[in-house]
């Protein structure tokens, strides 16, 4: 469905098939020169469909168009090459996060090793990839975006803004004059943004908060989340979501109280917002998005001092200090 939200700005909400995300709200916005699309949805008959949808009933001509992909996650960035095969001319992205899509081969052995950490076999990792979505098959040229770059349309100008987190590539769009923030996945209404493990050399989790700290400052009057319900007080929500995490680290101090865990005992131990209260119940998707989320905040707690990752014999554990 196609909305106004905005002058010259527009949502158009397309439905994600058996995804608990429901919708990924993709941006286009307009301008008599050119045309800037923001995420595309997956790579699936559904989502492509939808998506051309809301742009032939806008009379959007493609040619005259460029898209913003926001994060790497594929149902941001899914439908990236049809759109560019369909006239798109540039499609703007963050370095890091461009690199780790085209990638596969690195893309592929990260995930393979973050899986062995999490401890779930190549046979439920190919069914998450069924279950979860449609991946990107080929490479996609992309321009690279820095803090700063600047993307100017008619009345519009955004600045580029680095706000890793979500994915280490995460970027944003901030318009200074009509106080607009497109923040993808960063800050999301009613649901939290999955923060998982990206590496034992980084402390994702607190690059997260300082990149919640640093949109915080912002002056800003919509913020246009690519799910769920667009953003007015983004001050508020951004309290919400440091305090959620706050106490996801006390939960899990609390836990480790009774003995060492590894990550996917942590993540069965801990509380869920999700329908299924057993964890043996959960979808795959679930339970890989929710050990990735334990082992972010684990690793949050060793980076602090408060908690040690012991290797036991070729099992990773977590442990009081």
């Amino acid at each position: 469905m196609i909305v106004e939200v905005y002058p010259g700005i527009f949502k158009n909400e397309i439905p994600l098939p058996k995804n608990p995300l429901r919708a990924i709200n993709s941006y286009i916005i307009i301008s008599k020169s050119r045309n800037l699309i923001i995420d595309t949805g997956f790579n699936t008959a559904e989502c492509q469909a939808e998506l051309m949808r809301g742009l032939n009933e806008l009379n959007i001509d493609l040619n005259k168009t460029d898209l913003l992909i926001t994060h790497m996650h594929v149902d941001h960035s899914g439908l990236a090459p049809f759109l560019k095969k369909q006239g798109v001319q540039t499609i703007y992205f963050s370095q890091v996060d461009g690199e780790l899509l085209n990638q596969t081969s690195k893309r592929d052995s990260f995930y393979k090793s973050v899986n062995q950490i999490l401890g779930f076999n190549d046979e439920n990792t190919q069914k998450f990839g069924k279950e979860f979505g449609a991946r990107q098959t080929e490479p996609l040229e992309f321009t690279p975006l820095v803090e700063g770059n600047e993307i100017v349309l008619e009345n519009y100008c955004f600045e580029v803004v680095n706000i890793p987190g979500h994915t280490p590539g995460h970027l944003g769009l901030y318009e200074r004059n009509h106080r607009l923030f497109f923040c993808g996945d960063h800050i999301l209404d009613q649901i939290t943004p999955n923060i998982t493990f990206w590496g034992f050399d980084q402390d994702i989790l607190a690059t997260y908060f300082d990149s919640l700290n640093k949109v915080y400052e912002y002056e800003i009057d919509y913020l246009f989340t690519a799910h769920r319900k667009i953003i007015r007080d983004h001050q508020k929500r951004i309290t919400e979501l440091l305090g959620h995490h706050d106490e996801r680290l006390k939960e899990i101090l609390s836990i480790l109280r009774d003995g060492k865990k590894t990550p996917i005992e942590m993540a069965a131990s801990m509380h869920w917002d999700l329908s299924h209260k057993k964890w043996d119940d959960f979808p795959h998707p679930q339970k890989w998005f929710a050990s990735g989320e334990a082992l972010s905040h684990l690793e949050h707690l060793v980076h602090i001092g408060l908690v040690n990752r012991i290797d036991e014999t070729g099992m990773l554990l977590y442990g009081l200090k």
